[in-house]
């Protein structure tokens, strides 16, 4: 299955979303399992006649609910500024790629970006994978 140019592993976090979403018809449940399940090269886990599946953990779940926060709070009018840029840090921790926000130059979003994986180092509520992915990307940074 394609995934249209883009991570496939942020499509298949997209999709284990949407499996365990309450509010997400038993349908869409089920058309989210078999779109996991035809995702190359990616372990969807092992799906149920319901579509649930039986490998997502409580930490994933909280985890990815968290994350969804901070997403939103980028294109929240009434969020401040320091709390966008907080979340731009969070997520680009955790491996997303956000856009710099509005004045920001491109040399002043990498200097911010590198800061907030040498933070994300030191950070105990970071896991071992995040951490593991921000010294590869400082290595390649030079930073």
């Amino acid at each position: 299955m394609t995934t249209h140019g883009k991570d496939p592993t942020r499509v298949a976090a997209g999709l284990k979303a949407a499996i365990n979403n309450p509010n997400v018809s038993e349908e869409g449940r089920e058309r989210a399992a078999d779109r996991l399940d035809g995702i190359d090269g990616i372990d969807g886990g092992a799906h149920g006649t319901n579509g649930s599946t039986a490998t997502t953990s409580v930490e994933d779940q909280h985890r990815n609910r968290e994350l969804g926060g901070y997403k939103a709070t980028l294109h929240n009018d009434r969020t401040s500024a320091q709390a966008k840029e907080h979340a731009r840090e969070v997520l680009e921790a955790a491996g997303y790629t956000v856009e710099p926000g509005p004045g920001v130059t491109e040399d002043e979003h990498q200097t911010r970006v590198l800061a907030g994986y040498k933070a994300a180092l030191n950070n105990p509520r970071v896991s071992e994978e995040a951490k593991q992915h921000a010294r590869e990307y400082l290595n390649e940074y030079g930073a």
